[in-house]
């Protein structure tokens, strides 16, 4: 195998998909698809298992975390991965009625969050720590926008209860939870490699109102 000298960046280099989810004030489950997603451990004991999840630009999503410093990430399965990509290429902050389209919603165990009830693995998620990451104003003369990395720790997890049989083999526990990862290109992928459309294609399967 012959290497060469590469782009910096991060094709080939898989990242699982997550809906990140939050109230709005008027308490309307609100979701937003995101994939830099890590992670970490935190100390020593019982809640030491914690994430990093960084999100570029201002948006709703952004907004309603630093505001209530919870949400949860929700693992995007085959069968959710038209209405993640809606939700996904769909700006929040210009679509208001974007959460018109709801998955079937569950009350988080431990934290005010909505979770995803068809997704494989739910996480609830505290936030422990902001770090702003990076800054610039945009070029049409627009509010400053920053990349910001939330540091967390993991407060409970939900799991298709399927997923915890030991007596079935991981890797056809994998299978069943379908994840879907983004390897890059602007692609979607199933974890065993099969092409689930560039982004912006599977929310054609969705039957989405005019305006929505």
């Amino acid at each position: 195998m012959a290497k060469v000298k590469g782009e910096l960046g991060n094709n080939f280099c898989p990242q699982s998909l997550y809906l990140y989810g939050n109230y709005e004030e008027d308490g309307t489950p609100h979701f937003g698809l995101f994939s830099w997603f890590g992670w970490c451990w935190l100390g020593e004991g019982a809640g030491a298992l914690g994430v990093m999840a960084c999100i570029g630009e201002e948006k709703t999503t952004k907004d309603l975390i630093r505001k209530t410093g919870m949400f949860s990430a929700n693992l995007v399965n085959e069968a959710l991965l038209p209405l993640a990509d809606y939700y996904g290429t769909t700006p929040g902050r210009e679509t208001p009625e974007k959460m018109q389209r709801l998955p079937a919603v569950e009350q988080g165990q431990a934290l005010n969050v909505p979770t995803i009830a068809q997704s494989p693995v739910s996480l609830e998620l505290k936030v422990v720590k902001e770090e702003t990451l990076s800054s610039c104003r945009l070029e049409d003369g627009g509010a400053e926008s920053s990349s910001t990395l939330f540091l967390c720790q993991v407060v409970n997890v939900t799991i298709d209860e399927r997923l915890q049989d030991a007596n079935t083999p991981f890797i056809q526990r994998l299978r069943l939870a379908a994840p879907v990862i983004s390897p890059g290109e602007e692609h979607y992928a199933s974890v065993d490699g099969q092409d689930l459309g560039t982004w912006g294609e599977p929310r054609k399967k969705l039957d989405i109102p005019q305006g929505i």
